[in-house]
């Protein structure tokens, strides 16, 4: 394949691939904007991640736990933490529920904010429900502007949640109902209906914040409503560290990064695009790789001759608007290769004078005239290649 052939071919995979890359870049960004996931990794108007640098910047530690409820994070330290169920995507399971129920009461300091239906199994462990409004949203009471709520909290009476569906050899998931101290209500809607609460347990060392709907903690209703000092107002000057659980958010610790891209070329269209592109360039390189036809064998590469390097040099010098100086160097030249133990610097006159007495052959006398008169100053392009051809002419009548 010939050089051209092969670098259009590069040139046509790098632009296919880069239309690939753009589109996946367009796509994620559309993604972006379009993902309802409450989750701190997410940039876009229905995600926290705003809450979570703010309250970075405001000095709080701040930490993403992907690890799910079977290894939830181990605080050893008496750092006041908050861990924050922003309505999960993945509703966790009774079991799970009683795992993060037990990891807030094993040791004072540890809380829980408890956000949106994706978590109306944990606030249930609580004694709330939650009441799903939908497209019916209410107004929230208070000053300024505020996004409507779709959900309003309720409470029930029962004193133990239990859950057998997983069988008999599972076992049966249970979360008793703990006894409450106190209700602080933090939010109401203006018919009074209650949106977010504090529960202070009867140990009064721990607490449960609960909201009905997680918009009051996503990135626009911070941005544009009242919920921003409302939201951040519930974690800053009461907890040190605030830990976002991101497993039931499907952003779960997983493989590598080469096992996420590979499964997603998979089952993508654009993955399958890039295969596809990806195989016919593995065919072009075999294709110019496998030769075809008889072997060749390449022709000897000629060495110019002397002449013909002599008139390249002449050329070269003459270019350069050097035609006394081309001169001189040919019959330095000239005067090494007849005499190589001589002294060829100064002026070639005597010398061409002195060759011209010792000459035989009629040719050589000629050609030592005609440099002679070469060697006057002023010569041009003609006169620089008559004096190569004299020398090369004068070296064949005299060399020994």
């Amino acid at each position: 394949m010939r050089a051209r052939t092969e670098a259009l071919v590069g040139v046509v995979s790098l632009a296919l691939l880069a239309t690939v890359a753009a589109a996946l870049g367009g796509r994620e960004n559309r993604g972006e904007a379009t993902d309802s996931r409450a989750s701190s990794y997410v940039a876009g108007p229905y995600g926290t991640r705003g809450l979570a640098d703010a309250l970075t910047r405001l000095g709080v530690d701040v930490r993403r736990h992907r690890t799910g409820a079977r290894r939830l994070p181990d605080t050893e330290d008496s750092l006041r933490t908050a861990l924050v169920l922003a309505d999960p995507v993945m509703v966790p399971s009774l079991e799970e529920v009683t795992r993060f129920v037990a990891w807030a009461g094993e040791r004072p300091g540890r809380d829980l904010v408890v956000a949106g239906r994706g978590a109306e199994g944990l606030l249930g462990c609580y004694g709330l429900t939650v009441d799903w409004r939908g497209a019916d949203s209410l107004a929230v009471a208070g000053n300024g502007p505020w996004p409507a709520v779709e959900a309003v909290l309720g409470a029930h009476s029962e004193a133990e949640i239990a859950d057998s569906s997983r069988g008999e050899d599972a076992g049966t998931a249970r979360c008793v109902v703990p006894v409450v101290a106190r209700a602080d209500t933090l939010l109401t809607t203006r018919s009074g209906r209650v949106v977010a609460l504090r529960l202070w347990l009867a140990d009064g060392a721990r607490s449960i914040v609960a909201l009905a709907d997680a918009g009051l903690l996503r990135n626009r209703a911070l941005r544009e409503t009242a919920a921003g000092p409302f939201a951040l107002g519930l974690f800053v000057g009461r907890y040190d560290r605030v830990v976002f659980e991101e497993t039931s958010q499907g952003f779960g610790a997983g493989g590598s990064l080469g096992d996420a891209v590979l499964a997603w070329s998979w089952r993508s269209p654009l993955g399958w695009a890039a295969w596809q592109v990806a195989g016919v360039g593995l065919l072009v390189l075999l294709a110019g790789a496998i030769r075809f036809g008889p072997v060749r064998r390449l022709g000897g590469r000629r060495r110019r001759s002397s002449l013909e390097h002599v008139r390249a040099l002449a050329t070269a010098l003459a270019a350069a608007r050097g035609h006394d100086v081309a001169i001189q160097a040919m019959l330095r030249g000239l005067r090494r290769r007849l005499n190589p133990a001589a002294r060829v610097r100064g002026d070639p006159g005597p010398w061409l004078r002195q060759l011209q007495d010792h000459a035989r052959s009629p040719r050589a006398q000629a050609e030592t005239r005609t440099l002679q008169a070469l060697t006057r100053p002023g010569q041009d392009a003609d006169g620089v290649l008559r004096a190569a051809t004299a020398v090369e002419d004068l070296w064949e009548e005299l060399r020994p």
